[in-house]
């Protein structure tokens, strides 16, 4: 537990989300929107008005800052990492965070559109902030929880440490990265000035959650070059490659590698993206699963599937690319358990329950663990996220900040 602080990271988060950050999947810039800087340049400047040192933003919209250490021990530097921008998968602008204080426990109506109603039988978690605050956007928008849960939390146990130089820690490194969403989080990302031994990334769910295992992804892509024909005069002429696309998503399998229909550490290949003409489309598929070598089998699925429907259409043709997205961090982390038994020691000091589960999909961490900054995943409170429903439990984000409080000194005692 933190003795007497006012927590700060309620009133930063409803501040933090009124940015609109918004990253872009289809650009080819970085950041993929300017606008994620904006954010970038008033959190530098609060984490310099705090007491951090060197914090700045670079041309990439990357944050860095350090918490100088309070010790003569040597600690390995930990690093703190949450994302700024939000998905594309719902607005970002014009963001309206309401704070429900002392929750009731009955559905919320979302007042920019009655619809939009947040239910305890929806969202059961809810059931265990009654009584307590939580924030929510107001039906027409995502609320940006994540990430800008964790970028409170790293930003109010910024605020605690500097202010309170009697706690004893290591060197801390601050790190607030563009485009997580659309999967270029570390593509400028510069780790010689990071300068971190380990770290973690603030982008996980319910109170008690610890991650240490993601998917391992590939990107595929199915392009199939068809026959074109005026369509007055394409009879046994035309062979439509779009329909072709089309044919091959409804013979993938449904029932055993599809999202919809996988749970727990089983993978998928998803398709989620069609474009092109009848002369010549492509479809753009996600390939998950915690083995990486299972990687292969699914996607020989997938040419298996593609070489079966274009059998029927020997005027047409098609190829597979494959290229890799990110890796299963544990199987960097295995070979430092420190970094979990550190955090789990953490979570014990602050009376927390850790609930270690691997995650259905990847963070900044995958890649940086691959990067040489073996990273975890810890809590936010983070809901619903990517949606018109998304919340947070003001209380959960407290308690977060007191865990990476308590972890700090861990490393410390540890070292």
């Amino acid at each position: 537990m933190i003795p007497a602080y006012s927590h700060t990271a309620k009133e930063r988060f409803m501040r933090y989300v009124q940015v609109d950050t918004q990253s872009d999947p289809a650009a080819n810039t970085h950041p993929t929107t300017e606008k994620q800087k904006n954010l970038s340049i008033i959190l530098a400047k609060e984490l310099a008005e705090m007491g951090a040192t060197d914090a700045h933003t670079d041309e990439w919209g990357y944050v860095y800052a350090t918490i100088p250490s309070t010790t003569s021990k040597k600690v390995p530097v930990i690093c703190f990492c949450s994302h700024i921008d939000t998905a594309p998968d719902c607005s970002g602008t014009n963001v309206k965070p309401i704070l429900h204080s002392n929750y009731d426990g009955l559905p919320i109506t979302l007042p920019d559109d009655i619809n939009q109603i947040i239910t305890p039988e929806k969202y059961p978690y809810l059931l265990q902030h009654v009584g307590k605050d939580i924030i929510t956007a107001s039906g027409t928008t995502l609320l940006g929880a994540d990430d800008k849960a964790g970028v409170a939390i790293i930003m109010d146990l910024a605020n605690y440490l500097l202010h309170h130089p009697e706690i004893v820690h290591g060197t801390i490194r601050i790190l607030f990265t563009p485009d997580e969403e659309v999967g270029e989080g570390t593509a400028k990302l510069d780790m010689q000035k990071l300068g971190a031994d380990y770290g973690y990334t603030l982008d996980s769910g319910e109170l008690g959650c610890f991650e240490d295992e993601t998917f391992s992804a590939d990107g595929a892509r199915i392009t199939v070059k068809g026959v074109i024909a005026h369509p007055g005069d394409a009879k046994g002429k035309m062979v439509n490659a779009l329909k072709i696309i089309s044919e091959i998503i409804g013979a993938l399998p449904t029932e055993t590698l599809s999202p919809e229909s996988t749970s727990g550490r089983q993978g998928f290949v998803h398709p989620v993206k069609i474009e092109g003409i009848a002369e010549k489309a492509h479809a753009d598929f996600l390939v998950r699963d915690f083995d990486t070598n299972n990687l292969v089998k699914h996607e020989a699925v997938l040419d298996e599937v593609s070489k079966s429907v274009l059998d029927k259409y020997p005027m047409a043709s098609y190829q597979l690319e494959v290229w890799e997205q990110y890796r299963n961090m544990k199987e960097v982390l295995v070979k430092y358990p420190f970094v979990a038994e550190y955090a789990a020691e953490a979570y014990n000091n602050c009376g927390i329950e850790l609930v270690n589960e691997p995650i259905r999909g990847g963070t900044d961490g995958s890649r940086l663990s691959f990067m040489g900054l073996p990273c975890a995943n810890i809590f936010t409170g983070m809901q619903a996220i990517h949606s018109l429903h998304e919340w947070v439990g003001v209380v959960d984000m407290n308690k977060s900040v007191q865990v990476l409080a308590e972890l700090v000194q861990v490393w410390q005692r540890n070292s």
